[in-house]
């Protein structure tokens, strides 16, 4: 049974080990209908995690120091065929999801406050909106603004365990009302012309398994992908995720199936896609404890091995983020106060824990950021942390012992 509140824990139970199958890689596209998506990898939406900056952030930051420095190093670099290879160069994700957004919110609010929610910059295409709701008018509303306002695709989420989101019927609750999700289905697709795609769990239990026939009848209703996180609403994120169902899906329809649960490594990744058949995979919670996820996985699709980080990557990496923070909050100082961003010392204390996981004397750095009062003097504690750590010659990132990631500060997570 769920824990009392419903909270969300995001650690691992257990992770199984994946080797790296010999020939199945993660694909190179997937259409969703007129949108291509290259490579076949999807950033999760994820409740206090996936907003425009970091978002932007894994789309252009998460790069290799040697290769900043460096740049391409001999022609039989992972590099060089990493490039000629991939589409998008630099961090091999293929689509990016907005924070799950409420269909009655969206609908209510004001112009200015939309933005906090479905603002995108141009270099975030191919991106996609993701709603939430269970009145699907209010979701055909959602949904034409959303393809108003330029996304390239609308999402709709079945899969949030969440008890308040559940409560309202939204994200996984609908999973006990498939003749609902139909109607919901039939009015989004009449209200769109952009790509329509949805993502669900396996059933609200195990005695309530509906995944194999949502999934037929979103591929009658016109949508053009469906994404499974294979656990039920009442496993939430605990125990092993059970991809054969992923496989039982994708052996029903012909529309592309995105598979979505327990990847932390392009291993991970390429077992998924070997295992089910899956068209793409999408990840989650592992893209903030490792923002190179997608460039490894895009690595390995062109060569067949990727690079692991080292301190150096992961102080260009915390570094960079946390600028494009304090940016971030410059750029809307003038904007209405409902469209502002506030003070960026939380948010940064959020990722320290994920991003300074494996930094050698890491618990020392989270513990001078916790006791910083601003953005600015967060990021002075990182300068003067990994200025000591470069001109000691910390190069590996495995010096630090550290307990598996628990993400129970971060909402609602979509993976």
């Amino acid at each position: 049974m769920p824990r009392r509140g419903f909270t969300v824990k995001k650690a691992w139970d257990n992770p199984r080990e994946h080797t790296m199958p010999a020939v199945v890689r993660v694909p190179a596209e997937v259409r969703l209908g007129p949108v291509a998506v290259q490579p076949a990898t999807v950033l999760a939406p994820m409740a206090g995690v996936t907003d425009t900056v970091f978002r932007r952030f894994i789309r252009h930051a998460s790069l290799f120091t040697r290769d900043q420095e460096s740049g391409i190093r001999d022609q039989d670099s992972a590099m060089t065929a990493v490039e000629k290879t991939v589409t998008n160069q630099q961090s091999g994700c293929g689509l990016l999801m907005t924070e799950f957004t409420s269909a009655d919110g969206l609908s209510r609010m004001r112009e200015s406050k939309r933005r906090r929610y479905l603002t995108f910059y141009d270099d975030e295409h191919p991106i996609a909106a993701q709603l939430f709701g269970s009145n699907p008018e209010t979701l055909a509303e959602a949904a034409r603004i959303v393809e108003d306002t330029g996304f390239d695709t609308v999402d709709l989420n079945l899969g949030c365990p969440a008890k308040r989101v559940v409560g309202c019927n939204g994200g996984s609750g609908l999973l006990r009302d498939l003749p609902r999700i139909g109607e919901i289905f039939r009015a989004v697709r009449k209200a769109v012309t952009i790509p329509f795609t949805v993502k669900f769990r396996l059933g609200w239990n195990d005695a309530q398994i509906v995944c194999v026939e949502l999934a037929k009848i979103a591929e009658a209703e016109g949508l053009n992908a469906v994404a499974l996180h294979a656990r039920t609403r009442e496993q939430a994120y605990t125990g092993q995720a059970r991809w054969e169902w992923i496989a039982a899906v994708k052996q029903a329809v012909t529309i592309p199936v995105i598979g979505n649960g327990d990847i932390r490594t392009p291993e991970d990744a390429a077992a998924m896609v070997a295992q089910t058949g899956c068209d793409a995979v999408m990840i989650g919670r592992a893209a903030p404890a490792n923002p190179w996820i997608f460039r490894q996985i895009a690595q390995y699709t062109a060569t067949g091995a990727y690079e692991q980080p080292t301190v150096q990557d992961r102080y260009a990496m915390i570094r960079a983020y946390f600028q494009m923070l304090l940016d971030e909050q410059e750029a809307c100082k003038d904007l209405p106060r409902d469209a502002r961003i506030g003070e960026t010392a939380g948010k940064m204390k959020q990722f320290a824990s994920w991003f300074t996981h494996g930094v050698p004397g890491g618990a020392k750095l989270r513990a001078s950021i916790y006791h910083a009062k601003t953005g600015a003097g967060v990021l002075e504690q990182v300068d003067a942390f990994f200025a000591v750590q470069l001109a000691g010659g910390a190069e590996t990132a495995d010096a630090e012992t550290v307990e598996p990631l628990d993400f129970s500060n971060a909402a609602m997570a979509c993976d």
